[in-house]
């Protein structure tokens, strides 16, 4: 006499197996969701929060800002290395850079590039034997730096003196806009076209507002 069949526990089986199937195919795309996410971040855009005043006036510590990443290149994922070199970065330009000194991101402009002599004074800049003009408005002092207006502060004198340097290929100064309180490229040198992670493009928070201010 046969034995009758445990449908029972075949059905069980079967569905353990679906579900375990389904399991895995969530995720799997989880993982694939969290890859792109990540790969964008590094290689597209990415947002950034500004954990100094070495900026100031222009950002603020606190602040939020949005970092265009492919404004210089597409890297590899995940790394340094430029798999398509597209513009270089410009004077005048707000950057995001790993720091020479640690593994800390920076927020710096850039003021002279490849080829450029450059000094500062007192925290005022000569770019190529002409003094980068500043003026004054209701007690701000602008910078008019090849093209772009920006207000500065030169408290504490403007910081450290530099230069004159000619700039070798592929080597940027970048300083802060708060000249007499930034750690930059005056103490810790010039930067290669690689340190720099992308162009920072805007402020979207600032002082618990959302806003946009274009850099």
């Amino acid at each position: 006499m046969k034995k009758p069949r445990n449908r029972t526990g075949t059905g069980l089986k079967a569905k353990t197996r679906h579900q375990a199937i389904a399991f895995l195919k969530d995720l799997s795309s989880i993982l694939v969701a969290a890859l792109i996410v990540l790969v964008a971040r590094a290689s597209i855009a990415d947002h950034y929060v500004v954990p100094t005043g070495s900026m100031e006036p222009t950002v603020h510590a606190g602040d939020r800002i949005v970092v265009n990443k492919l404004a210089y290149g597409v890297r590899i994922p995940l790394t340094n290395a430029y798999l398509l070199a597209i513009n270089q970065p410009k004077v005048g330009h707000v950057v995001v850079l790993d720091s020479p000194k640690d593994s800390k991101v920076l927020l710096k402009r850039v003021v002279a590039g490849p080829g450029d002599v450059v000094s500062l004074r007192n925290g005022v800049i000569t770019l190529n034997n002409t003094r980068v003009p500043i003026s004054l408005d209701r007690a701000r002092v602008k910078e008019h730096l090849q093209g772009v207006t920006h207000e500065i502060y030169l408290d504490l004198g403007g910081g450290p003196d530099f230069g004159p340097v000619r700039l070798p290929p592929n080597k940027y100064l970048v300083v802060g806009d708060n000249r007499g309180q930034s750690l930059d490229g005056r103490s810790f040198g010039l930067i290669p076209s690689q340190a720099i992670l992308g162009r920072a493009v805007g402020v979207y928070f600032s002082g618990n507002t959302l806003k946009w201010q274009p850099l």
